[in-house]
């Protein structure tokens, strides 16, 4: 069997979807989602003997441009958390009532296919058109579903739809300019690139500009906040739990990979911007009322950490930065799932207008409890394995990397423990809020067994991972 089934299938999925009738688009995604998990998982004994899944086709001769895949324990990783996400995801709509589901599911089963295909490609010039068109559906998704009037939110879209893409570009002509000296857009072939100093810096600095908007990082940021406000939930933790890990992903694969000359005080510069956003999005999530704009803030700092530790390029700072892309998008997922079903529940967003949940809801709160100690780290929960093991690195390059780094788990846990205390604690509000259904029950119990049977037992993620970081 070869990998690239998994796009075929998602492709196929999509056009399937769209063409089905607005009853049974839903379930039709939820299969073809499953179907696609179900073939991620087949071959994960390959993948824990060490094997590494290459496939190569002729496309366009002339230019030396292959459909090539190839898939190694990191490729793997995230195209396992993409593939577990979707499923889960889109059963969290079960609710929800759309116009036109059949348009609307299409689009996220088209988007995972995109981000598969980023996750899979080792020709640059098909990642890059993969990285693209993962672009596209959630544009639509938050144009036409999202939250608020059409005009905002189309503001908001289009300003996040411009910023990335213009970002996008900066790749794009380093790639051009490598392919321009190799004749090659080949993964294997890029990193055997002979670069002088000055080109490793530039296409280093172009690659960052790509991957800093797409994360985001500090100081280009500012279009994640309004659009994971305005977008709907579902497009919201596609966005947060899988989209922004193409960016963290890339720079392990092709950033780093391909600019092994670069200064090093641009390393750290770049290491700085990370850590300044650490801080500056834990500040600001202090002062939200709004619980998805707090996620949102509180999103950027926990990336940015994965960021940091990644770019200090070592096996210690690799492998923390892939366990803490999964956990986090786990973890994510899981909280802007709360926060959809309080808002299903309350038909708000404010958390002063929360209160007393737990009294009404006490699953619910106790799911929504330990989605928050594994937001901020702690131990037993899979992202404590992760931010520990960045931290550790950071530390090993600057100490003080690994201090400042260190408050996106101070004022993380003062402010999620204080929306915590606002939302499910203190007077019962005077509305009433059903505890979780069965079904919501199933979702949220799937996703806090992940993260904390990973926190106790990390050692499966371990052993694929491990095979693939010496290489990166």
């Amino acid at each position: 069997m070869n990998i690239s089934l998994v796009l075929l299938i998602y492709l196929v999925g999509a056009a399937i979807t769209f063409f089905a009738g607005k009853q049974l688009a839903r379930t039709l995604a939820i299969v073809v989602s499953l179907i696609g998990a179900a073939v991620w998982f087949s071959f994960f004994p390959q993948m824990q003997s060490g094997a590494i899944l290459t496939e190569t086709y002729p496309w366009i001769e002339n230019l030396n441009i292959n459909l090539s895949f190839y898939v190694d324990g990191l490729a793997y990783a995230m195209l396992g958390l993409t593939t577990l996400l979707v499923p889960i995801i889109i059963l969290t709509t079960r609710k929800d009532q759309f116009e036109k589901p059949q348009s609307l599911f299409a689009l996220v089963l088209f988007m995972t296919f995109a981000m598969c295909g980023t996750f899979m490609a080792s020709d640059g010039f098909l990642y890059y058109i993969f990285w693209e068109l993962a672009l596209i559906p959630i544009f639509f998704i938050g144009l036409l579903w999202g939250n608020d009037e059409f005009k905002i939110r189309k503001k908001t879209m289009i300003t996040f739809f411009i910023y990335t893409f213009a970002g996008s570009l900066f790749m794009l002509v380093a790639f051009v300019y490598l392919y321009v000296k190799t004749g090659s857009f080949d993964w294997n072939t890029l990193k055997s690139a002979a670069l002088t100093v000055r080109e490793a810096n530039w296409i280093y600095l172009a690659f960052f500009l790509a991957y800093a908007i797409k994360i985001p990082v500090f100081p280009f940021h500012t279009w994640q906040a309004n659009t994971y406000e305005k977008s709907p939930a579902i497009g919201t933790m596609l966005l947060s739990g899988i989209m922004l890990k193409m960016g963290l992903y890339s720079i392990l694969r092709w950033q780093l990979p391909l600019t092994n000359g670069v200064e090093k005080h641009i390393v750290n510069t770049v290491v700085v911007f990370c850590i300044i956003g650490i801080i500056y999005a834990s500040l600001i999530a202090l002062r939200q009322n709004n619980i998805k704009r707090l996620l949102a803030y509180s999103s950027m700092a926990h990336v940015g950490l994965i960021a940091a530790g990644a770019y200090t390029n070592s096996f210690d700072g690799t492998q923390g930065a892939i366990i803490q892309m999964l956990a986090h998008g786990f973890v994510v997922v899981g909280l802007f799932f709360m926060a959809e079903i309080i808002h299903n529940r309350y038909q708000t967003y404010l958390i002063s207008e929360m209160g007393g949940i737990r009294s009404q809801a006490v699953k619910f709160s106790s799911f929504f409890l330990v989605l928050v100690f594994a937001s901020i780290g702690l131990p037993g929960t899979f992202s404590f394995i992760g931010e520990f093991t960045l931290l550790y690195s950071l530390s090993t390059v600057n100490l003080w990397y690994a201090i400042f780094g260190g408050t996106t788990i101070i004022l993380g846990a003062y402010y999620m423990l204080k929306m915590f205390q606002q939302s499910m604690l203190g007077a019962t509000n005077e509305r009433t809020f059903a505890d979780v259904d069965t079904k919501e029950f199933i979702l949220l119990a799937v996703l806090v067994l992940i993260i904390v049977g990973l926190g106790i037992y990390p050692a499966p993620v371990y052993q694929i991972i491990s095979l693939a970081t010496p290489t990166l």
